[in-house]
């Protein structure tokens, strides 16, 4: 039977409605089941103990890669240790688009169990919270990357680009055996256009995100060690070359010089927003720290009250540790203090060497740089790309009543690497409360239940928006 032309053009119209209609819109998720099943993996995983040292990222990796392989998803397992594997798993594209590389590190920072109200690696729910190392940092990422390659599988998501997930080792500290490694001998598998790793959350005020923060640069760690040598002897006769005098003139110094303030792109428009949010009294503050005459005063405000803030204002030098001596009644030959510097992306590193020999104006004092890993100083990843663009858009639609702020950490995270060979890279991370407690690296590590969920759906709709075909 011939099919009328009314019929005809509105069977076209619709076809073509759901042509154009949004990637989300396309690709619908039941996502009640989706965090179901990302809590069972997070789990998992958190029960996984590769603490590092010394690391044992293959027993996280084989996890992986048996999800992945069960839904028919290629996975390669890359290590320069065996202990250590790097797994990376693709979902291929049309190739119009340079790929998207989705990355989390599976290994974690120790613990001291004493210190813990629950057992760091069982992955415990209380009073609303999971608990476990890694929780933040950074199983959370690696959970969620490898719940989006899942979605993407099952919802047979046309792509114009390939969907690259790399759950790697070494991360913390060793990054010889993790992104080093896969940069200098399997480029060719994670290289990419665009990367999403750690290094940002949604952060929220008695419940309710005020802001979500994209970190698009990061300071760059460049260790000190200043070394002073004198006489040895006895405790009881002063000596004018004591190196616990010297060295600790040295220290002092610290505790009232830094590098002058200096903001760049990222941190400047990070003030700018926050200021758009705030309560009228801290909006002063964030739009007067980019006023020359305000800032002096609001620089000690934040040294004070929000150390968080006044860290990425500057190349920031911090005393860390002193070693001197074995007895209370021996004067030591020789000392050594450490520094922990934290540079701005685009510091001049011999010139600052230069300022702080300068500073400490001690013959006595060898200043000597100890770099134990070398990650590189790159400019901050773009605000004008499409996928800082599609991270805003997510935003907007998980959580319209907060803002985006691009943020530099002061930490670092292996994101420098990937952004030296040119890839546009932003940290993400999920729903955290502002207070801090139970955050990286702490004791009693949580992250709020339902704050994963929440967090892969936003990976969700930014990848879709620069991924899925149109």
């Amino acid at each position: 039977m011939a099919t009328s032309p009314c019929k005809l053009a509105a069977t076209m119209f619709s076809l073509c409605v759901i042509a154009s209609a949004a990637p989300s819109e396309r690709y619908p998720v039941d996502w009640a089941q989706a965090a179901e099943e990302a809590l069972r993996h997070y789990s998992a995983l958190l029960r996984t103990d590769t603490s590092n040292p010394p690391g044992n990222e293959t027993r996280a990796a084989k996890y992986l890669q048996s999800v992945l392989e069960r839904e028919g998803v290629p996975v390669k397992l890359l290590a320069l240790e065996p202990s250590r594997a790097n797994l990376v798993a693709r979902l291929s594209g049309n190739g119009s688009k340079k790929p998207i590389l989705i990355m989390g590190h599976t290994d974690v920072v120790g613990v001291q169990r004493a210190k813990w109200s629950v057992d760091p690696f069982a992955a415990i729910h209380k009073n609303g919270f999971i608990y476990g190392r890694g929780a933040q940092d950074d199983k959370d990422n690696a959970t969620a990357g490898l719940m989006l390659l899942l979605l993407l599988k099952r919802a047979g998501v046309k792509l114009d680009r390939d969907v690259i997930y790399l759950a790697e080792a070494g991360e913390e500290g060793t990054t010889q055996v993790g992104i080093d490694f896969l940069v200098r001998e399997h480029w060719p598998e994670i290289a990419a256009e665009y990367a999403l790793a750690e290094g940002g959350a949604a952060v929220a005020h008695e419940g309710r995100v005020r802001y979500v923060q994209v970190s698009t640069t990061e300071k760059v760690p460049r260790q000190v060690r200043l070394v002073a040598h004198g006489t040895a002897g006895h405790g009881s006769r002063p000596v004018p070359d004591n190196v616990v005098v010297h060295l600790s003139a040295a220290v002092a110094k610290f505790g009232g010089w830094q590098p002058p303030m200096r903001l760049n792109e990222t941190t400047r428009t990070f003030f700018e927003r926050l200021a758009a949010i705030s309560p009228p009294e801290e909006a002063v503050r964030f739009r007067g720290i980019l006023d020359p005459n305000q800032a002096p005063a609001i620089e000690r405000y934040f040294f004070e009250h929000e150390p968080g803030y006044y860290t990425v204002l500057r190349t920031s030098v911090t005393p860390t540790m002193i070693h001197a001596g074995f007895r209370n009644n021996v004067i030591p030959s020789e000392g050594t203090a450490w520094l922990d510097v934290r540079a701005l992306p685009d510091e001049d590193i011999d010139g600052l060497y230069s300022q702080l020999g300068r500073v400490i104006n001690d013959p006595a004092v060898q200043l000597v740089p100890f770099h134990q890993t070398d990650r590189p100083a790159t400019p901050p990843s773009r605000l004008d790309t499409e996928m800082f663009r599609a991270l805003e858009t997510a935003q907007r639609r998980m959580f319209p009543t907060a803002v985006t702020l691009p943020a530099m950490l002061a930490g670092a995270t292996d994101m420098a690497q990937i952004r030296a060979k040119g890839v546009q890279a932003y940290g993400v991370g999920p729903v955290v409360d502002d207070s801090g407690a139970g955050g990286a690296h702490a004791d009693d590590e949580r992250l709020a239940e339902g704050s994963l969920e929440k967090f892969i759906q936003y990976l969700w709709y930014a990848v879709l928006e620069v991924a899925a075909s149109r």
